[in-house]
């Protein structure tokens, strides 16, 4: 049996507003959106970053402890990679990220930027990390995030 990552879903109050702001922040692009708006997928690469409405995880059974503004986040961090970490971190600010750290190149060759977001109850830090060395086996800390 071979077992492979596959999706993060985050569990969010509105999930078209924060895919809005994922494109607005990060460029990222919708894979896909179900009807109910309660449900949506990134383009993210092999595996996927989903968020889904909080309502659905009482759907499914689930108890979570909804996120809002003022919470301390939950251990969660969402790594995001690109080539220039300085101006995805401007751009994710310019849309309405909370800058946290900018970004600053760490002793394992990375370059390393946080952010959060805190705006109708939806929270999130994101690290933009530089390409180089985003292999290595050290570990950052975890400070972050539910949305």
């Amino acid at each position: 049996m071979t077992v492979r990552f596959g999706y993060t879903i985050l569990y969010v109050p509105a999930v078209r507003s924060t895919i809005a702001f994922y494109e607005a922040a990060f460029g990222l692009t919708p894979r896909f959106l179900h009807e109910s708006n309660l449900y949506a997928e990134m383009e993210t690469g092999d595996t996927t970053l989903a968020f889904a409405g909080e309502e659905m995880a009482e759907m499914n059974g689930l108890a979570i402890r909804p996120l809002r503004a003022g919470d301390l986040a939950q251990a969660v961090e969402i790594a995001l990679i690109c080539d220039d970490p300085q101006s995805s971190w401007d751009r994710a600010v310019a849309a309405g990220a909370s800058p946290l750290s900018p970004p600053t190149a760490k002793p394992w060759g990375q370059i390393v930027g946080s952010s959060r977001r805190c705006r109708r109850g939806r929270l999130g830090w994101r690290h933009l990390r530089s390409r180089r060395q985003s292999n290595c086996r050290r570990r950052v800390r975890a400070r972050w995030t539910a949305f």
